[in-house]
């Protein structure tokens, strides 16, 4: 058995909010390490949000999520993976489903979501009720069903966030975005590797790709000290990696569009996309009861940049300080 570890984040470019990065992993055997899990899985899951048939929708979050829907399908999706996840650990136990979003928040980033106590607009997180799909249920079992059937296991899911604040103090100590973002795409690697590596077979992580980068060997070796590092390729598509920690290895995909390309990269997309949806929204939510008018946000450059003008316009800030809310660049 093989070990299939998807990484991706959301709100890497955006002025407000946080910026979210999850990691799923798949057990499965090796001979689909090199599938397209999306046939493999097709009676459970599709890519179109037309005819789903009860099935899960996973897909790049940008092709999964609408303006207009919320994050239907999101939530959905991830709901049912925490239940199959569940159920797969402890059959005859029943799921503890998340009702609220503090506790999703605790199940989905156990090492984020304390942070969140000094924003004042997530006070009230153990307040915010989930509206649970009426058929997440059927899906979660349909979807554990078909992985049971293809000798697979969805058995982890974990999600790192970091905050205006919290990510304005590691731009003034690292002084460099891009390297922190991939300090937390490293700690998800880390902690997967460090408890789910398997000496009997291999453990592959695929990594949607951040720009034009092509080469990351540095940057691992400065992440995984003591660790050998072995290049297996370098593309502008795509950038391999072994690395070894005696007899443990792994290997590292880092593939552009990965996200629409590999299954596990996708429902890692998904996640994070959901976690920073919802947290926008309790952002938006705390502004709003002081100013109805003011239009919400996505909190996306420019229009993140209006809605800080408006605060302003309107003395919404106060004493607030704004190192919490505004992202640097």
């Amino acid at each position: 058995m093989a070990i299939l570890v998807g990484i991706d984040e959301a709100g890497y470019g955006p002025l407000l909010g946080p910026l979210v990065v999850s990691g799923v992993a798949f057990s499965l055997p090796q001979s689909l390490l090199k599938s397209d899990l999306w046939s493999v899985l097709n009676s459970a899951v599709s890519k179109d949000k037309k005819g789903l048939d009860g099935r899960l929708l996973i897909n790049d979050s940008k092709k999964a999520f609408s303006r207009e829907k919320g994050p239907v399908h999101l939530l959905r999706t991830v709901l049912a993976c925490l239940e199959t996840i569940s159920l797969s650990q402890n059959p005859l136990a029943s799921f503890a489903a998340p009702q609220t979003l503090l506790e999703l928040l605790k199940q989905l980033s156990p090492a984020s979501w304390g942070d969140l106590s000094r924003y004042p607009w997530y006070k009230e997180l153990a307040c915010v009720s989930l509206p649970w799909p009426q058929d997440a249920a059927i899906a979660a079992g349909v979807w554990q069903r078909t992985l049971d059937k293809q000798q697979m296991k969805l058995f982890w899911m974990q999600t790192r966030f970091l905050e205006a604040g919290l990510y304005n103090e590691r731009i003034d100590k690292i002084k460099n975005k891009s390297r922190v973002l991939f300090i937390e795409i490293c700690s998800l690697i880390h902690e997967a590797f460090h408890h789910y590596s398997d000496n009997d077979g291999p453990m592959q992580f695929l990594i949607d790709r951040q720009g034009g980068r092509m080469q990351y060997h540095q940057e691992l070796l400065r992440m995984f000290p003591g660790m050998e590092l072995t290049i297996l390729g370098e593309s502008e598509t795509l950038s391999s990696y072994e690395m070894s920690d005696g007899n443990k290895k792994m290997r590292l995909h880092f593939s552009v569009e990965a996200d629409s390309k590999f299954l596990p990269v996708a429902l890692a997309s998904m996640t994070s996309k959901l976690i920073r949806e919802l947290l926008v929204e309790e952002l938006n939510r705390y502004f709003a009861k002081t100013c109805p008018t003011l239009k919400p946000t996505a909190g996306y450059w420019q229009d993140g940049q209006r809605y800080i003008a408006n605060l302003r316009k309107n003395n919404l800030l106060g004493s607030l300080n704004t190192n919490l809310l505004i992202r640097q660049k």
